[in-house]
Order: C-alpha cells, then structure tokens, then sequence
C-alpha cells in the first residue's frame, strides 16, 4: 500500500480565488460598463434594488453598484500596495541584518521592537490625523505596521539559512550573494512571504475600512468601504441594502485572502 500522500488544492483555497479574482474583475472592469459613482440624481433616493440599479441607490441617489466597485477597488489598491512595499522593505531589511550581523542587525531589532511596542491599528491611526481624508497617510501607516513582520521572519529563516552546508558550499565554490538568493533563499522563503504578503493585504483591508468608518480616513465623496458604511448607517432601517452591500464585500475579500494562504491540502 502506498502511504505516500499528494498535494492538491483545497476546495477552501479554490473559492478564495474565484471570490477574490469576481472581487478584482468587479472592482476593475464592471465601472465601464456603469454609471459615474459619483453621478447624485436627487429624485431617486433609497431606491430598493431593481431592474434599473441592483443593488438600489443611497441617500443621493448614486447607484450602489458603481459605488461598490468603485470602493472595493480603491480598498483593494490601498492594501495591495502597501503589503507589496512593506514585503520588499521587510524582507530586504530582514535579509540584511540576517547577512551582516553586528551594530546594523541589532540596531533593526530595536526599530522593529519600537514599531511593535505600539498597535497596529494606532500607528495607521495617528498617521491619517496628519492629513485626514488623503491616501498617502493610510498608505504609510500601513507599510510602517506590516514590514515588521517580513522583517523579523525574513531574518530568522534566511539567518538558518546562511549557516547551512548549501550555502556555505556555494560560497566556498565562489557563487556570489545574487547566486544565494535566487538558489537558494528565494525557494525556501517563498511560500512564507506569500502567505505573509496575503495576510498584509487582508489586515489593510480591514484597517482602511476602519479608518474610513471613523472618519479618519477617506472621506465622502469618496468611496471607499469603510465610507459606504458610514453613510449608510443612519439609513440602516429605511434601506438596509446600503449597509449590506459594504459589509458583505469586505467580508468576502476577507475570508478569500484568508483562503489563500492555505493553498493545498494533503489527499490520500
């Protein structure tokens, strides 16, 4: 009997990625197809969802529908970016301090240990009280709060790394630092930094909708998720469409970056 087991993607890991491409296809290509978000016709107001507007219209009379792309979409670029800043900075700090040690590698601990004294959520939050209602503090704060983690994983797996035989044997056959990396670092980090790159952009998600929601952050007109929760909020009884919408699509963007990074599964 062959007690060997295969890797095969789970169905979990499947549904995380058609939600989270009909989320990027929604967000990115259905605005063409739509009217302008910000397009206000006062004379149809709270309408429910119909034939005409799907998803109804709020308070100003906006189409819902384009409202939502447009606010997934900006929601989605927000944290895609920062998460790909922060995993470039993370991991290119964590693989310095990893190869020269010494004052630099103990100077980066301290940084990382005095951005992590402090929550998350706070820094982003201090950061968006600089210029409320603007894009490039919530951009910092969150590339400030997610490169700790790339950073300090980086380092500990790469640091076991460089002290084994594999790469003390291509360093003694002459193989420069871009040879070790791509050869060697690169395959055994990939999947960390994947997961960890899946796990930044579900928590900027989620940071920016908070923002948002409190006002810190992106401000109306703009559309953002945490904005349409806002303003739908004192219209929860009269339309309750206005407050589902925002909700159920950053839960579903959620869990399908959480799907994601458990991308197969062992089958007998």
């Amino acid at each position: 009997m062959n007690h060997n087991k295969t890797l095969q993607p789970s169905t979990h890991y499947r549904l995380g990625w058609f939600t989270l491409l009909a989320l990027i296809t929604y967000a990115w290509l259905a605005p063409l197809a739509m009217p302008d978000p910000y397009l206000q016709d006062l004379s149809a107001t709270l309408q429910p969802p119909s034939h005409q507007h799907w998803l109804g219209t709020d308070a100003l009379g906006r189409s819902v529908l384009a409202r939502l792309a447009e606010g997934v979409r900006v929601s989605l670029s927000l944290a895609l970016g920062s998460a790909l800043m922060s995993a470039v900075l993370g991991a290119s700090l964590g693989v310095l301090a990893a190869w020269r040690k010494g004052w630099l590698a103990r100077a980066l601990q301290s940084l990382a240990d005095a951005v992590m004294a402090m929550p998350g959520l706070l820094w982003v939050l201090l950061l968006s009280a600089l210029a409320p209602g603007e894009k490039w503090p919530l951009y910092l704060g969150l590339v400030l709060t997610a490169w700790v983690e790339f950073y300090r994983t980086t380092r500990a797996s790469v640091g076991a790394l460089l002290a084994g035989p594999q790469v003390q044997s291509s360093q003694l056959l002459g193989f420069g630092p871009a040879y070790i990396a791509q050869y060697h670092l690169w395959p055994a980090v990939r999947s960390t930094w994947l997961s960890l790159l899946a796990f930044a952009v579900c928590n900027g998600v989620l940071a920016v909708a908070a923002m948002g929601f409190v006002g810190i952050g992106l401000r109306p007109p703009g559309a953002e998720l945490g904005v349409l929760m806002t303003e739908a909020l004192p219209h929860s009884d009269d339309a309750p469409w206005l407050l589902a919408t925002p909700v159920l699509a950053l839960l579903a963007c959620v869990l399908a970056l959480q799907a994601v990074t458990r991308p197969r599964a062992p089958q007998p």
